[in-house]
């Protein structure tokens, strides 16, 4: 159906890391994973595309591989 979008695509990415970074402070290692693992299910819920969804895990495995901390196009 889709394809996977590698350009920046999100309105002020500077804010809405500095909001993302925000949403785990004070919590411990374990609350952290949680609400990133939380998040991952809301957003994929979100795109629900399968086939987008398995291009972003596929691209996500590469990068943490290559040890990229971004999303290279």
């Amino acid at each position: 159906m889709g394809k996977l979008i590698t350009e920046p695509n999100i309105p002020d990415p500077d804010g809405f890391y500095e909001e993302l970074v925000g949403l785990h402070e004070g919590l411990t290692e374990a609350q952290s994973a949680a609400v990133n693992a939380r998040l991952v299910l809301i957003l994929a819920n979100q795109v629900g595309d399968r086939e987008v969804l398995s291009e972003a895990m596929e691209a996500a495995r590469k990068a943490a591989e290559n040890g990229i901390d971004r999303q290279e196009g």
